[in-house]
């Protein structure tokens, strides 16, 4: 088939975002960096424009890439994945988690990489084995290792938030690809019971929980963050305080560049702002799941459906945060939150994305249906 054009409703909700991330990213952080040692109110701004730059590249570079020949580097990101996963631990520990190597003067965090590899991974195990999907020693097990292996490393870090958007999107993978409901709901139930038992094992993490159950019994405590992130978004109302104006950005939000800047946002760009993030969000995750449906080999359709859902999952897991919906995890707003390995990895899971896009025709994208493909077996048509 020919390759047309890319998909402009997919890229302009992204560029969208990245231009709003890159002013948040300025106002959010001005008071941490004046009140730093340097005085240097543009540092994180500019880090941040040189790696949207380096981003912009990535998304180049795999938006005219055949996705097709991905394939041929699943095990070396195998490999690779392991590698980083277990190479953390030899560098001394950030914030009580060993998630980042020093890169000189910046921080290279693999858990953003190997998101990628692990639906790079799946794809191509599923794509191969989608006749025996429904079996669970043939089709499932081994899949179910990787994931597991994977996502066991993580939580050592500790990091269950990443652990917990890998195994969301997996499932999410699984479904899709055609993974019988017993088996799922088999490890919808594993999973809740890990997840439980990695909070049992950790202390703080009960704290967080409790946190969140209760913010106002320790307002100075362990409810600090998310009291001032609930503060912060009521303070702005329909129209917000103004671009720049924030109060809470003055060291009453801790990470309010990274974590919480959904919540510097809604301060400052009121309900309308945040409200204009979340439609672009929801635009940009039809669009995903629409390229999902239509493409023309079960590859690219669990490629696209997996970028979209962990890019959805992490909003969705972000947003929940900041607003007091679930316990704090420490996952970034995708294309807004500062974040190099973040913005980078993301940019060029867009540009994969894109690519998929090519390869589908004018005509079935902008259909209802899946109107001239092959019928197959799972819900998106895999």
């Amino acid at each position: 088939m020919r390759k047309r054009k890319i998909d402009w409703y997919v890229l302009i909700p992204v560029l969208l975002m990245m231009c709003v991330g890159i002013i948040m990213v300025l106002s959010a952080s001005s008071p941490t960096t004046v009140l730093g040692k340097d005085h240097d109110t543009y540092i994180f701004f500019r880090k941040q424009l040189i790696w949207l730059g380096f981003g912009l590249v990535a998304m180049f570079f795999t938006a005219n890439y055949n996705y097709r020949k991905w394939r041929k580097f699943v095990i070396p990101a195998a490999v690779l994945t392991v590698v980083l996963l277990l190479a953390v631990f030899g560098f001394k520990a950030k914030n009580g988690a060993h998630s980042w190597i020093p890169i000189g003067d910046n921080q290279f965090q693999p858990s953003e990489f190997v998101k990628l590899c692990v639906i790079l991974i799946m794809s191509q195990m599923m794509s191969s084995k989608k006749a025996r999907m429904e079996s669970f020693r043939d089709g499932l097990f081994p899949i179910l290792i990787v994931v597991a292996v994977v996502c066991g490393l993580v939580v050592l870090e500790p990091d269950l938030g990443t652990a917990t958007v890998i195994a969301i999107t997996s499932f999410v993978m699984l479904f899709v690809g055609g993974a019988r409901y017993l088996h799922l709901s088999a490890m919808a139930g594993v999973g809740t019971g890990m997840a439980i038992l990695a909070v049992y094992v950790a202390p703080y993490r009960m704290v967080r929980i409790l946190a969140f159950w209760d913010p106002a019994k320790d307002p100075g405590g362990s409810g600090w963050q998310i009291n001032q992130s609930l503060y912060a978004i009521g303070s702005g109302g329909l129209l917000g305080v103004g671009l720049g104006h924030s109060m809470q950005k003055f060291r009453y939000i801790p990470e309010q560049h990274t974590d919480f800047i959904f919540s510097i946002l809604a301060e400052e760009l009121g309900f309308l702002g945040a409200g204009f993030i979340i439609v672009l969000l929801i635009f940009f995750a039809a669009r995903g799941y629409r390229i999902a449906k239509n493409s023309r080999d079960t590859f690219g359709s669990l490629m696209a459906c997996g970028i979209t859902t962990m890019i959805l999952v992490e909003a969705m897991i972000n947003i929940a945060v900041v607003t007091g919906s679930m316990p704090v995890t420490g996952i970034t707003l995708p294309f807004i939150s500062y974040g190099g390995s973040s913005l980078i990895f993301k940019m060029s899971a867009i540009g994969v994305l894109l690519n998929i896009s090519r390869y589908i025709s004018s005509e079935e994208i902008l259909s209802v249906g899946n109107t001239g493909s092959p019928r197959k077996s799972g819900i998106f048509g895999t």
